[in-house]
């Protein structure tokens, strides 16, 4: 054999020995929210919050948001006693509603039994407007 027919030979058997030793490519997503290893989570996260450089800006409150909090978290804390106490007049101590008619300073609430349906409704004194709703009675036929 001459030397371009053993470097021919050479080839084609370091090509098909090359051929034999391949395999399918088959992609393998690393990420486990698309189907990765679970395991890769903690090292994934590790690595994006080494690399997260943001801080949130703090907010600082002047006096008078301060204030201006204090004196809605006062309010939102009255009303929710006035709201207690309102409830405890329609509410009776078994859970169901007490027909008859609540007044406040800003609103009426009126509870009316239907037989059937129990009706609540608020009347705004300033405005006039009304709110109705209806529920199943909780009494029993």
């Amino acid at each position: 054999m001459n030397k371009l027919n053993v470097v021919v030979v050479m080839a084609a058997s370091l090509v098909a020995a090359g051929a034999a030793l391949a395999g399918p490519l088959v992609y393998q997503p690393v990420n486990p929210s698309f189907g990765g290893n679970p395991l890769n989570g903690t090292v994934l996260l590790n690595e994006a919050q080494s690399q997260n450089n943001y801080t949130a800006p703090v907010r600082k409150l002047s006096p008078a948001d301060r204030l201006a909090n204090f004196q809605q978290n006062l309010q939102n804390a009255i009303l929710s006693r006035v709201q207690s106490a309102v409830l405890s007049k329609i509410v009776g101590v078994d859970g169901g509603l007490v027909p008859g008619t609540v007044e406040t300073q800003d609103y009426i609430i009126t509870v009316v039994d239907n037989g059937g349906t129990v009706t609540v409704t608020t009347t705004d004194r300033t405005t006039g407007q009304t709110s109705t709703f209806e529920i199943g009675s909780t009494t029993d036929p």
